[in-house]
């Protein structure tokens, strides 16, 4: 695979048209996804920090955008927002959202030394998060990765509604 240079120019518009459209069940999926983490176990600024981190690894302008635009609506400061892609060292961070960071980077980082989630990591983040809670944390790393092909295969637009980024 080439790399792109810094200076190529990047395409203004989506690949494909919306993914919805196309096959409109995803949208049934999507919102059994949004339901179920929007239980209310776990901050909804910690799913977005989750989020936001998932965008960053997987180097998505599309999400990072996204999540950076849900996260400033919520009120987070800039400090915060800017901190996720260096949170081991932020100390802006509560050990809960560091839990939380962690185990999405474990899921979707590959690790050098065999098992990504570890019993340590594990029973680190359950001491930060009851069953139910840890269970929705899990669906929300699974919501965002639900969307991850979505976003770097098809394209939307960074900037736009969450509701219509394919105009």
């Amino acid at each position: 695979m080439e790399a792109r240079s810094i200076v190529d120019e990047v395409t203004a518009g989506p690949r494909m048209s919306d993914p919805v459209e196309l096959v409109p069940e995803m949208a049934e999926v999507s919102a059994a996804l949004f339901k179920a983490v929007g239980n209310h176990t776990v901050a909804r600024t910690t799913i977005s920090l989750v989020h936001l981190r998932a965008g960053q690894i997987v180097g998505n302008t599309y999400l990072t955008v996204l999540h950076t635009g849900f996260l400033r609506k919520a009120g987070e400061s800039e400090e915060r927002i800017t901190a996720v892609s260096s949170w081991r060292d932020a100390p802006c961070f509560t050990p809960a959202e560091r839990a939380a960071l962690a185990l999405v980077e474990a899921v979707l980082l590959p690790s050098a030394h065999g098992e990504r989630v570890s019993d340590e990591l594990y029973a680190k983040v359950a001491e930060h998060y009851d069953e139910k809670a840890l269970a929705t944390l899990i669906v929300a790393i699974g919501q965002v990765n639900f969307f991850i092909p979505v976003a770097l295969i098809a394209k939307p637009i960074p900037g736009r509604s969450f509701s219509d980024p394919w105009n």
